[in-house]
């Protein structure tokens, strides 16, 4: 059974459809990965995926300029987002010749700093934080937000070494043979479905039919005498009582620690510990003769969009061409822009009024890319989340371990944690994750087939 406090199911993913056009105010798009893929496949989207262009061009502004960030390291010296002594020293510490690794966890940006140089932290990853985890790469942990790269350096000596050992591994154990009804993406690229990320939620609510639970907000677990957990549920029939062997709670960590609480200081005192900060989401539309001529592509805005890192004097953290990236998302002639303020580094959004934010994303646009004396925007939408996205900080797996560990040894066995605090705050990384939960609450359930 799948319960869900709200009166739909999809958690965050909040699409929205509305006078021609179709946007998003939670998160905007997925890595295509073959879990991701499988989950659409299986819930009958295959037809409704939608892949942005792989060669659509990502910018970063620096000096006053929207540059476009290299697809590949290969394309690093040909691209102008970056001095000759600033691609050269990325290079030479890709490959080893840096600062060995600190006894102790690093952040994003001490580990960036040390094995690629100032250039490639203040220009690519910053603003790259800013845009995924709206958070302080001085606070990020490495290994817990970017674990693939920082693992390449902990099993090679460097990110090139580790490269090359991950693919001569990959070479000598070679994966199973693909799911032959998966779509194959062309190159590096993001994702949607056709009426936007909902029919994802929307599938998965339809195949499980009776099986979801909506409006069903959970007040209470205890551990039942006959074994498992009893849960109780506020519903709009009134109070529910529930007895299962397993729960997994994908709630926000603030959320599970209430819950728990009872159960478990320890754990919840450590889920009670993580970061969410706020974000506002943006969504305005100006008509394509806004757009600045030298943006314009054969007369159209083309590109995935552009990060803004916060030594730019420009508040908004980032901005997606959401009608460049996927079709249909805005009447002919017009431009949808989605844009996320706030973060980590600015918390101070959740006083302003959504005017207020409007007009700081609109002052920010006219310095790059719409011109000064365009008219007003339409506004489609402005959604403030509070609490917006878990913060990875220094010490988050240890503190994660903890909550696991003190659930284990108060004998709550069969209650499992999940959501983007443990998974990763990305949507693809969350339905990786869960994949992995229920294969672990599988193991668990097989202790009680019968034999």
């Amino acid at each position: 059974m799948v319960t869900e406090a709200r009166d739909r199911a999809g958690g965050n993913i909040t699409t929205v459809e509305r006078d021609g056009y179709l946007w998003e105010e939670g998160p905007n798009s997925f890595q295509p990965s073959d879990p991701m893929l499988t989950m659409a496949v299986d819930c009958g989207l295959k037809d409704d995926l939608v892949l942005g262009d792989p060669d659509a061009p990502r910018f970063v502004l620096w000096k006053d300029k929207l540059r476009p960030v290299p697809g590949k390291l290969t394309d690093l010296p040909f691209f102008d987002l970056m001095s000759i002594p600033g691609k050269l020293r990325a290079g030479f510490g890709a490959i080893g010749l840096r600062p060995s690794p600190p006894g102790y966890e690093e952040s994003v940006e001490q580990f960036v700093r040390r094995n690629l140089g100032a250039e490639v932290f203040e220009r690519l990853i910053e603003p790259f934080c800013s845009g995924v985890y709206a958070g302080d790469p001085s606070k990020l942990s490495m290994k817990a937000a970017f674990g693939k790269v920082w693992k390449l350096e902990q099993t090679g000596g460097s990110i090139i070494g580790g490269t090359f050992k991950a693919i001569k591994e990959r070479s000598s154990n070679p994966k199973p043979p693909r799911d032959p009804r998966l779509p194959t993406p062309k190159g590096q690229t993001v994702g949607s479905f056709r009426k936007g990320l909902r029919m994802l939620p929307d599938a998965i609510c339809e195949r499980l039919g009776s099986k979801v639970k909506l409006s069903w907000k959970l007040s209470s677990i205890t551990k039942s005498d006959k074994g498992g957990y009893l849960l109780t549920y506020e519903t709009p029939e009134g109070v529910v009582s529930l007895r299962s062997r397993s729960i997994v709670m994908t709630v926000p960590s603030y959320v599970a620690s209430n819950i728990l609480r009872p159960l478990s200081v320890a754990a919840a005192d450590a889920l009670s510990s993580f970061y969410y900060p706020p974000v506002a989401a943006v969504t305005i539309s100006y008509p394509q003769e806004a757009i600045r001529d030298e943006r314009l592509v054969d007369g159209e805005l083309k590109g995935f969009g552009q990060l803004h890192p916060r030594s730019q004097g420009v508040e908004t953290l980032g901005t997606i061409y959401s009608s460049s990236l996927f079709p249909n998302r805005a009447p002919n002639g017009r431009v949808l822009l989605l844009n996320y303020i706030g973060g980590a580094t600015n918390t101070e959004i959740v006083s302003k009024t959504e005017s207020q934010l409007v007009e700081a994303v609109d002052r920010d646009l006219r310095k790059m890319l719409i011109k000064p004396k365009a008219q007003d925007p339409f506004v489609t939408g402005v959604r403030v989340w509070p609490q917006a996205i878990p913060q990875f900080l220094v010490g988050h797996l240890d503190t994660l371990g903890t909550a696991k560990a003190a659930l284990s040894d108060n004998g709550l066995d069969g209650l499992f944690l999940g959501g983007n605090y443990v998974s990763g705050v990305a949507l693809g990384r969350c339905v990786e994750g869960a994949y992995e939960i229920a294969s672990e609450v599988t193991g668990f359930l097989s202790q009680y087939a019968y034999k």
